[in-house]
C-alpha cells in the first residue's frame, strides 16, 4: 500500500503523467525480467555445458583405454585361462568403469534442466499478481 502523501500526490498528477509514469516503470520491469533470464539461462547453460564436457571425457578415455590397458589386460589374463575368457573379463570391467562415468554426466546434465529461467517465470506472475491488485475495482 502507499503512504498516504504517495497516494494524495498520485491523485494531483495528470492522468498523461500517470500514464508515462506507468510506462517507464512497466518498460523497466520488462527490461529487468529479461536481464534476470539472460543471467538464468546462461547459469543453466555452464550446467549443462560440464555435463556433456564429461560425456566427451568418458569418451576419450574409454577410447584411450580400450587400445593400450585391453591389450595388456587380456595377455595378462591369459596365462592362466582362455583367451576369449580374459578378454569377456576385461570388456565387462570396461563397459562398468563407462557406465559409472555415463551416470555421473547425465546426473551433471540433469541438474540443469528443466531449460526454462523458473526464477524469471515466478518474478513475472508475482508483477502480473501485483498488478491486477493496482486496478481500481470494478476497472478489469
Amino acid at each position: 500500500m502507499l503512504p498516504e502523501s504517495t497516494h494524495n500526490g498520485l491523485r494531483e498528477q495528470p492522468m498523461g503523467e500517470l500514464f508515462k509514469q506507468l510506462s517507464d516503470d512497466l518498460s523497466t520491469l520488462v527490461r529487468q525480467e529479461l536481464t534476470l533470464a539472460r543471467v538464468e539461462m546462461a547459469e543453466k547453460g555452464k550446467k549443462a555445458g560440464v555435463g556433456v564436457g564429461m560425456f566427451g571425457g568418458a569418451g576419450i578415455v574409454a577410447l584411450l583405454a580400450l587400445g593400450a590397458l585391453t591389450t595388456c589386460l587380456i595377455a595378462a589374463l591369459a596365462t592362466g585361462m582362455e583367451l576369449w575368457l580374459a578378454a569377456l573379463i576385461v570388456t565387462v570391467v570396461y563397459a562398468a568403469v563407462g557406465g559409472v562415468i555415463a551416470m555421473n554426466a547425465k546426473n551433471r546434465v540433469a541438474e540443469a534442466t528443466p531449460p526454462v529461467p523458473e526464477q524469471t517465470v515466478e518474478t513475472v506472475k508475482e508483477d502480473a499478481q501485483w498488478a491486477k491488485t493496482q486496478l481500481p475495482s470494478g476497472k478489469r
